[in-house]
């Protein structure tokens, strides 16, 4: 039975690093990029510690403009989709019971439309308002922030809801009867009652509405006009080249999102622990007392020493010089290529010595045979110099040429020469 159980933990131990490897391993190595020297993101190979590239993302304008209008648009949409959910939950709950299949189809419909289409609807429908009230095309219906609001909040608003809807099923209708029974109206019951209930939602809600948001791609790319957000900025970014600024910024996201998830951690076992002990939950925000902090929360311990390295980290890069390894590093890249250059050209050497020693290397394959022309061609070898006392294969030469009539009396060969007639005979002088 032991056996078994040590199994289990094992192989649940192995399933979770798996798990969290895959999940957070990317943003890991993205992470160690952003510390080093090379101008590409990599992990490998390691060359020099620096700090440069914090720098170079906080001198560009590009991308701080991106998180601003994000932060612009994240803020907006909060706002807007935090209220649609929160009335949408409301009418869910007080809906006659035979609609509220339907009303529900019809408030999660945005989520599972894609968000180009989102997108697209969105340009197009505020178009069309704008074309039926008569307005310019630099009109407020034009503005990119709002239209990128709008479109976003259309799904954004059923994701809030959602958590709205998971919260009020816990929540006890019988209060705001007897607020209202004790001569209070809707709106204080709603304020005083059921508003203080859904406040743990309400926050959850804002940050899931303010991370969709900022991360949001699909939408925004229709609708940004001349307000681009982070995410349209990296994406251009990407298809025109990226730094590893790239990455430091991935960095500095993880941190903040390990930073409060633990500061969120620690707030809930500081509640656990005063529930325990018997206190009310609202003791539980009053004061803040390092050994209760510490006691018997792991959370605070991680989080103190996270915040310590951190500022450790920030310390450290204000005095750290990398330009010196950087130096090294050149020096020893320049003599590695200076190597290759020398064994390219001794190999270069070889070869022109092979070609004075073992005759031309027409082809570059190390042959020194010179190419013969073709053994045949289309005229034969009609052209070959040779053939001038050559005799065609099947051929016989040509006959003698028959005689004159008049003999050779035309032979130059005949001035000469004497006829018979007049051999023995002597010229008078």
């Amino acid at each position: 039975m032991k056996t078994d159980s040590l199994l289990i933990r094992i192989g649940l131990a192995f399933y979770l690093l798996l798990f969290f490897t895959y999940l957070l391993g990317p943003l890991v190595l993205m992470s160690i990029t952003a510390f080093n020297s090379p101008s590409f993101p990599q992990a490998t190979p390691w060359e020099v510690l620096t700090f440069e590239w914090f720098r170079v993302l906080y001198n560009d304008a590009r991308i701080i403009n991106g998180i601003k209008n994000s932060f612009i648009v994240g803020f907006f949409t909060v706002i807007l989709s935090v209220i649609m959910g929160l009335a949408g939950a409301l009418m869910l709950t007080q809906i006659w019971p035979k609609m509220r299949a339907t009303f529900y189809t019809i408030i999660i419909a945005p989520i599972l439309i894609p968000g180009v289409v989102l997108g697209i609807s969105t340009l197009v429908f505020w178009d069309r308002i704008n074309v039926m009230l008569g307005l310019s095309n630099d009109s407020f219906l034009h503005n990119g922030i709002l239209l990128t609001v709008l479109g976003q909040s259309t799904f954004i608003a059923s994701y809030c809801m959602l958590v709205f809807v998971a919260r009020l099923q816990r929540y006890d209708t019988g209060l705001t009867e007897a607020a209202l029974d004790l001569g209070a109206t809707h709106t204080q019951a709603f304020r005083k009652i059921q508003l203080p209930f859904l406040a743990p939602a309400i926050g959850s809600a804002a940050v899931l509405a303010f991370l969709a948001s900022f991360e949001n791609y699909n939408t925004t790319t229709f609708t940004f006009g001349k307000y681009p957000t982070l995410t349209i900025e990296l994406a251009q970014k990407v298809r025109y080249g990226i730094n590893p600024s790239i990455s430091s910024l991935a960095f500095i996201i993880v941190v903040l999102t390990v930073f409060f998830a633990l500061a969120h951690e620690v707030r809930n076992r500081r509640a656990q622990l005063a529930i325990a002990n018997g206190a009310p939950v609202g003791a539980v925000s009053a004061g803040f007392k390092l050994p209760k902090v510490f006691a018997g929360n792991p959370a605070a311990i991680i989080l103190a020493l996270f915040v310590t390295v951190s500022i450790s980290l920030i310390a450290f890069a204000q005095f750290y010089d990398p330009e010196p390894a950087k130096a090294v590093l050149l020096k020893k890249k320049r003599a590695e290529q200076q190597k290759r250059i020398d064994a390219l050209q001794k190999r270069l050497k070889e070869k022109r010595l092979q070609k004075i020693f073992k005759g031309p290397d027409i082809f570059g394959d190390g042959s020194s045979k010179v190419p013969q022309p073709p053994s045949k061609t289309p005229f034969g070898n009609v052209f070959d110099p040779g053939n001038l006392n050559k005799v065609a294969p099947g051929k016989e030469k040509p006959a003698a040429k028959p005689a004159s009539p008049f003999g050779n009396v035309f032979d130059p060969g005949n001035l000469n020469k004497v006829a018979p007639e007049e051999k023995g005979k002597t010229t008078k002088p």
